[in-house]
């Protein structure tokens, strides 16, 4: 009897062991986006490894999405007919859209289990933009989601080989797949000078809304790696995860930081997709 157990337990880990991962693991194939926790980028395009003026990151966004990085926040600028990603103004540190989204386009080709967002600040014409994701061959791997209608799982994502998320909220919203963020999301408010500052308020978007955006940086008035440390690390990132996912009924989608590699981001992440998994 002890031996069937064991080799029972055996068979178990061993099938486990081979199923195939979503986002990195197999628990999180059978959710939504809605239903799980993942790592996001403030001004994800704002790096010091890139020369930018007063850079929200370390690293740029093809290491980022190296690192665990499945949410991206990015701005969107039209400088003289040519869209670009900026923070405010583009003499501080600019990357052209379209090499931004090879980034992104070669991270999907490589990786056919993981899954992307995109929430995007957009200063760009629809049309534009929409072009911008035909030109780079993500046109055909943008989710269609209607509001009313719940996410579907992971796994059905990628089947469906429409593995990116592109949600804007600035700009006209064009279809085809871009969707208007706050359509389908809520957040934090997001202009916190110190860690006090930080709640679990209501921001924007309407709290019926499927998704959680947890804002979890400061400006003061400008990023920097002494900020983000007074915030990324555990128990503060891990406490307050938890404390907004109470407050707001609802598990913190995406969790965004500044110097994402600086403290326990990560380690969050995986704890609160582990913990929802009870």
């Amino acid at each position: 009897m002890r031996l069937l157990f064991f080799s029972t337990l055996l068979a178990c880990a061993e099938a486990e062991a081979e199923l195939e991962p979503c986002n990195g693991s197999p628990i999180l194939c059978s959710r939504s986006l809605a239903e799980i926790a993942v790592l996001t980028t403030h001004n994800a395009m704002s790096n010091h490894e890139d020369g930018w003026g007063a850079p929200n990151q370390f690293n740029p966004i093809d290491q980022q999405l190296k690192d665990g990085v499945r949410g991206l926040m990015l701005d969107i600028y039209d400088e003289d007919g040519l869209l670009m990603l900026c923070h405010g103004v583009c003499w501080a540190g600019s990357l052209e859209l379209a090499t931004g989204l090879g980034f992104i386009a070669e991270f999907l080709r490589e990786n056919p289990r993981e899954l992307l967002t995109l929430i995007l600040e957009n200063y760009s014409e629809a049309a534009d933009l929409l072009a911008a994701f035909d030109s780079a061959g993500l046109a055909d791997q943008l989710h269609l989601q209607n509001p009313q209608a719940p996410w579907p799982s992971l796994q059905q994502m990628i089947d469906s080989k429409r593995r990116l998320v592109v949600l804007t909220d600035t700009g006209e919203t064009p279809s085809r797949g871009i969707l208007a963020v706050w359509e389908h999301a809520f957040d934090t408010p997001y202009a916190a000078q110190t860690a006090d500052d930080l709640s679990c308020e209501l921001g924007r978007g309407a709290a019926g809304n499927s998704l959680f955006i947890l804002n979890n940086f400061l400006t003061a008035p400008l990023p920097a790696p002494e900020l983000a440390e007074t915030v990324n690390f555990n128990p503060f990132l891990l406490d307050r995860a938890k404390r907004c996912g109470v407050a707001r009924d609802h598990l913190a989608n995406f969790v965004t930081v500044d110097f994402y590699n600086l403290g326990d981001a990560a380690a969050v992440v995986d704890t609160l997709n582990a913990a929802s998994a009870h």
